[in-house]
């Protein structure tokens, strides 16, 4: 497959991605936590690499085309990780996942001054369950076959070169 065409698909992969997220949060109506927040960020990365690599000259465009892979891989690990949050095999290390101050207040009054203006979205507690995994899950098996994808295509454009 060609180099401008794999980075087309890369960045109509990542927008499939995010469209699903935005989907899922806007018209569904389930929050995203923390961690499902900072998935969505390789996936913006990526969809400017490609926009980079398409304009730039074919020599950074294959660059970008690496760096898009990474951002998928890193993005898959990201989700497993956050699937590993939800299925309690570790504690998330961010604190915005867990609401704050519950167990140190001493009256009504405490606890109602420490609990954030919009409750937080825990992310140990997965939004939905679609076949035993979580969206985080399904992020994770996406990218990773995306990524893999790629790699499988970087691989055969390196042989044509």
């Amino acid at each position: 497959m060609r180099m401008r065409t794999t980075l087309v698909l890369a960045g109509a992969g990542a927008a499939l991605a995010l469209a699903l997220a935005y989907t899922a949060e806007h018209l569904a109506g389930l929050r995203p936590c923390p961690l499902c927040l900072l998935q969505r960020w390789p996936y913006w990365l990526v969809l400017g690499v490609a926009l980079v690599g398409l304009i730039a000259p074919a020599r950074v465009g294959g660059i970008a085309l690496v760096v898009a892979t990474a951002l998928f891989f890193s993005n898959a690990g990201l989700a497993a990780f956050h699937a590993g949050v939800e299925w309690r095999l570790w504690p998330s290390p961010f604190a915005a996942c867990a609401a704050e101050g519950i167990g140190t207040a001493r009256t009504v009054e405490d606890l109602l001054r420490t609990l954030p203006p919009v409750a937080a979205v825990p992310c140990d507690e997965p939004a939905l369950r679609v076949l035993g995994l979580s969206m985080a899950g399904w992020n994770a098996l996406y990218a990773l076959a995306v990524a893999a994808t790629l790699t499988i295509s970087l691989w055969r454009n390196r042989r044509e070169a």
